[in-house]
């Protein structure tokens, strides 16, 4: 079953759908890049998908084991490389509210972040830097 249905305007701008919620998604090619930067650039929806996931999967692990992330917050960090130009580096800052982890915690939330479904699909030559901050 498709999921998302896009379409090219023109402009070096993109507009996709997501098919099962309705939910519309612009992107734009970054000005470095002969954009306008009005909008995510595809590497920006890569570089946000490994930390959405990331936060994700914790969210659902915590859960199960009946603790709470609630009110964590990430930032990220796109390193882009050249010849070819590609993503080199992505680094992830996720920061968790005070709230009295337990080391088995502090393992388990840490452990996702090398092993979450996007950590896990991208391409090894990308490096993955994930700084963890408990507040």
């Amino acid at each position: 079953m498709t999921t998302v249905h896009a379409t090219y305007p023109g402009g070096l701008r993109t507009e996709a759908t997501h098919l099962q919620s309705g939910t519309k998604l612009v992107t734009d090619a970054p000005v470095d890049n002969q954009g306008k930067g009005e909008f995510f650039s595809p590497t920006d929806l890569v570089a946000t998908a490994l930390g959405s996931c990331m936060i994700t999967i914790m969210g659902i692990s915590a859960n199960a084991q009946g603790f709470s992330i609630d009110g964590a917050s990430w930032e990220i960090t796109k390193v882009m490389a050249d010849n070819p130009r590609r993503i080199g580096e992505i680094i992830v800052e996720l920061t968790f509210p005070p709230n009295s982890y337990t080391e088995q915690q502090k393992r388990v939330l840490e452990h996702i972040t090398r092993n979450c479904p996007v950590a896990l699909s991208l391409h090894p030559e990308i490096k993955q830097t994930v700084k963890i901050s408990y507040r």
